[in-house]
């Protein structure tokens, strides 16, 4: 095959789309899916590929360099689409270290593998580092996150990862290795686990549970439908060029409360329920430690330089979103039980 493509947590929510796309238009390329499957990797989100000829899945910790040296051995990988990450802002704010060890530490181990096995034609291969737009901080006097913005990390979410940010840009200018990095802004859409806001609710509405709202819910995100997303990575790894960094975000900001509010309305349609009966629901609760106010991304880069664009309303985006989960009421039973229960129960229940 022409390429070997190791696509770290390719389980999870985003990285399942991205597999699924290389492996359905790719079939020239092999896909190696590497994932921990730690509560958010889930392999049901990938049946529809788990049969092709070109996909193989690999169970693997990127916290186990000797493994990820077996790896890039045994599959001979030519490049890397880096998605394995902790992502959870609140995960982070009970448990930091753990998101160093994932999202700085496993980075370093998967970039000192490329290193070892690519020795010597580092600039034939291309290491590419999947990343959010959280590294930037928050926005408080208007403005877009322009990929030339300063680093003002908030979270121990935003650190870990502007710090793995860090090390493949270190790796590039050390060791001349061929990467690209991307920051994308809030991901929606099928198979995102349910610790996030859109998911929550819509399992929340659909059980009648009250829907937990940080503070007065005014913090205003830029939200991307998740296959716009698995496009872009598409367009940025074959077209990128070589250093460069590319904000991915949807043209498309909300406030918090706005989002939950929508989906009320968007729920009790598709329910049959009284106009109003679901944002009877909303509890507003503590406000998240340190919770940055307004993230906003320019895309103007990616959009001109490589031709990628939203291409989905967000309107649009939501109903399909709701509708997957309304029919897929056995994967979101399946996802919220056990560790989701503890999860949530620590998070919400006693706020």
């Amino acid at each position: 095959m022409s390429k070997s493509i190791l696509i770290t947590g390719g389980a999870g929510f985003i990285g399942c789309h991205v597999v699924q796309l290389f492996v359905e238009k790719y079939p020239e390329y092999k896909i190696v899916n590497l994932d921990a499957l730690t509560y958010a990797g889930n392999l049901e989100n990938l049946k529809s590929v788990e049969g092709a000829k070109n996909y193989v899945f690999e169970k693997v910790n990127i916290l186990d360099p000797d493994a990820l040296d077996e790896v890039f051995a045994n599959h001979e990988i030519t490049d890397v689409i880096h998605l394995a990450a902790e992502s959870h802002v609140d995960r982070s704010i009970s448990d930091p270290l753990a998101f160093v060890m994932t999202n700085v530490i496993g980075t370093v181990n998967l970039l000192n593998s490329a290193k070892k096995y690519w020795a010597g034609e580092l600039s034939n291969h291309l290491f590419y580092h999947v990343s959010t737009d959280e590294v930037y901080g928050s926005l408080h006097d208007g403005g877009f996150f322009l990929e030339t913005t300063p680093y003002d990390p908030q979270s121990p979410y935003s650190a870990s990862k502007a710090s793995s940010d860090h090390f493949v840009r270190a790796y590039a200018n050390t060791y001349k290795m061929k990467t690209v990095i991307s920051n994308c802004s809030n991901n929606y859409g099928p198979n995102q686990f349910p610790e996030k806001l859109i998911p929550l609710c819509i399992h929340n509405i659909k059980n009648n549970k009250p829907l937990p709202v940080y503070g007065k819910g005014e913090n205003v995100r830029d939200w991307l439908y998740v296959l716009d997303h698995a496009r872009a990575i598409d367009v940025v790894f074959h077209k990128g060029k070589t250093g460069e960094t590319y904000n991915i975000g949807g043209f498309n900001e909300w406030k918090n409360i706005d989002i939950v509010k929508l989906l009320c309305a968007k729920m009790d349609e598709k329910l049959g329920r009284a106009a109003g009966t679901s944002e009877k629901l909303i509890t507003y609760v503590t406000d998240r430690a340190g919770h940055d106010l307004r993230y906003a991304i320019d895309a103007t880069k990616i959009q001109n330089e490589l031709g990628w664009e939203p291409s989905l309303q967000f309107d649009e985006g939501i109903s399909l979103t709701i509708d997957w989960y309304l029919e897929n009421q056995d994967w979101l039973e399946h996802v919220t039980s056990g560790a989701y229960q503890a999860y949530y129960s620590e998070h919400y229940a006693d706020r």
